[in-house]
């Protein structure tokens, strides 16, 4: 199985309002996918969204700004969850580092630092001493975040998020899973932006259904 980053279509799609884009009549097989078995999901008072990622992606760095706007605007109704892929051995401790995040609520704080760092910095941050120096370069508590990176929850939730790559059979990033029944891609979708106009009317069927 080809594990690979989804290429950002260039054309003119890419910048296409999202007025247009929420006109466009999106295809099952085509924009979107049907998963065979549905996956479990958090809350069942909500509709999930799960985007799958990986920090050593370079689209999912360049896609990261309009997802992160897009997802403060979803209602409360909608659950916006970021899941790490590990689909080899280095990118297993940058799954890990997602979570630290998580756990210790540095998320807001430090995500967007975390691809910065490797894109641009061309920090590698896939051994605990690379991570360790980084985030003491940054003013965060090394020995706090790496005990954290560490934990037992933490592997426990990396666990979990291979289970849901295996689950929603991701084989590239970024992708986003909804409501544990589809998934869609910027590949599918025709760029990584025309994916969240898919989501969005994946969403209006999660709430019809």
């Amino acid at each position: 199985m080809n594990r690979r980053h989804f290429l950002v279509a260039a054309s003119g799609s890419f910048s296409a309002p999202a007025s247009v884009l929420a006109q466009e009549r999106f295809v099952e097989g085509q924009h979107y996918a049907t998963l065979a078995q549905r996956q479990p999901t958090r809350d069942p008072k909500q509709v999930e969204v799960l985007e799958f990622f990986a920090y050593g992606c370079g689209h999912c760095d360049a896609f990261e700004p309009a997802l992160d706007a897009w997802q403060k605007k979803l209602p409360p109704t909608v659950l916006f969850r970021r899941i790490p892929v590990a689909f080899r051995a280095s990118f297993a401790v940058q799954q890990r580092l997602y979570f630290t995040l998580e756990a210790l609520g540095l998320v807001e704080q430090l995500h967007r630092k975390v691809f910065h760092a490797i894109h641009v910095e061309r920090q590698a941050l896939d051994t605990s001493k690379e991570i360790a120096d980084f985030v003491a370069r940054i003013g965060v508590d090394a020995k706090m975040f790496m005990q954290t990176l560490d934990s037992f929850g933490v592997s426990a939730k990396a666990k979990q998020a291979s289970t849901l790559v295996s689950g929603y059979k991701i084989e590239g990033t970024p992708s986003i899973g909804v409501d544990g029944r589809w998934l869609t891609s910027g590949s599918m979708a025709g760029s990584n932006e025309r994916s969240l106009a898919v989501v969005d009317h994946l969403l209006g069927l999660a709430r019809r259904s």
